[in-house]
């Protein structure tokens, strides 16, 4: 209630007076319970594997020293909750002694603080998920893909064979960039003499973006040696597999050079034409410059889709990780050694990932 300048009262409009915050202590209370629920369901788990461990026989000094240290750390859960309680009791004194600006502060932070508490009590309820589903049923999922003793004396090989691997996936990257390039530029070849040119490339672009790499793979390594040419007849695997690949990669790479040059404006172009550059000479020393900063995160994304896809060379017979990691399959009626595989491509592919996140995170940041 206000006084009007007549000094009659006048009503208080609705959007002048403070809202009153919630509170939150329910909230709290809850992120506090369900902390606790979380630390339970830790150390059972904890207890559970180690019981698991002494049964099979794999249960040592330092594994145990691991479980019970993880289940230790799910008191840390207790730290976040407990904190959100405290605030949200100091919101409420505040409220009630009519310090609304304190006791909204104090509110926000309890929430934030009990959502903190949700969210790693959610992220370690799937990690115990994952870790009953590996040892239920007599340890069914971990003897079919975690066989620790499998996986020890068959990496030797899977490594071996995962070398043909990187062999094919730098070669083909190298000539990827090259041809790609090539591509690119002759689909925005000038004037009506390089419209054969540009409808070749388009041809060659969306065939090949369109068939999948197995196709093109099995295509090329059966069908090259079947055609008896001098040369190409009698390639070995490893070369028809990347042939393969540097075809289908340097259809999607292509497509990523050309709209890395389409990023330039046509002003920077026109300049440099203006000045007597040719063509080709724009596109070296004015164009392509200036696209390659803004290409080389796909093109990297690229690469880690070209390095995934060197497992399926396996179709055509060679024998790379995964052709290996089967045949010890097939041999121990186990998957583990796939596991193995699944692993190295993992270990190489996330530092890539990394980089490329913090490219794309310092070209946002130069931009804007």
């Amino acid at each position: 209630m206000t006084t009007s300048f007549e000094g009659e009262p006048a009503t208080e409009h609705p959007s002048q007076r403070s809202s009153i915050p919630k509170d939150q202590r329910r909230f709290a209370f809850g992120a506090t319970a369900m902390a606790a629920c979380m630390v339970v369901a830790t150390w059972l788990v904890a207890f559970f594997v180690h019981g698991v461990m002494l049964k099979i026989g794999a249960s040592n000094h330092l594994f145990e020293v691991l479980v019970f240290g993880v289940a230790v750390l799910s008191f840390g859960l207790l730290i976040p909750a407990w904190r959100s309680v405290t605030r949200a009791q100091h919101a409420s004194a505040s409220l009630r002694a009519s310090d609304v600006i304190t006791a909204r502060v104090a509110g926000a932070q309890a929430r934030e603080l009990g959502w903190v508490a949700y969210g790693y009590g959610a992220a370690l309820l799937i990690l115990l998920l994952f870790v009953l589903f590996v040892l239920v049923n007599n340890e069914a999922v971990g003897r079919t893909f975690f066989d620790l003793p499998l996986i020890g004396s068959s990496f030797g090989l899977v490594l071996e064979a995962f070398w043909l691997n990187v062999v094919i996936f730098c070669a083909t990257e190298a000539i990827v960039l090259v041809w790609a390039l090539v591509v690119a530029v002759a689909r925005f070849a000038p004037g009506p003499a390089g419209r054969p040119i540009r409808l070749l490339s388009i041809a060659y672009i969306d065939g090949f973006r369109g068939l999948p790499a197995i196709i093109t793979l099995y295509l090329v390594g059966f069908g090259l040696p079947l055609t008896g040419l001098p040369f190409l007849s009698n390639l070995p695997l490893t070369w028809l597999a990347v042939i393969a690949l540097s075809l289908t990669y340097g259809a999607y790479n292509a497509e990523v050079y050309r709209a890395g040059i389409d990023s330039i404006h046509p002003s920077q172009i026109s300049a440099a034409r203006s000045l007597g550059l040719s063509y080709v000479k724009t596109l070296r020393f004015v164009v392509v410059p200036q696209a390659v900063r803004r290409m080389v995160p796909p093109l990297l994304n690229n690469f880690i889709s070209l390095q995934k896809d060197t497992a399926l060379v396996s179709v055509i017979g060679a024998i790379d990780a995964f052709n290996q990691a089967k045949i010890i399959a097939s041999n121990e009626f186990n998957l583990s050694a796939v596991t193995t595989v699944a692993f190295l491509f993992v270990l190489i592919t996330i530092p890539q990932a990394r980089i490329v996140d913090r490219m794309l995170e310092r070209d946002k940041l130069r931009r804007g």
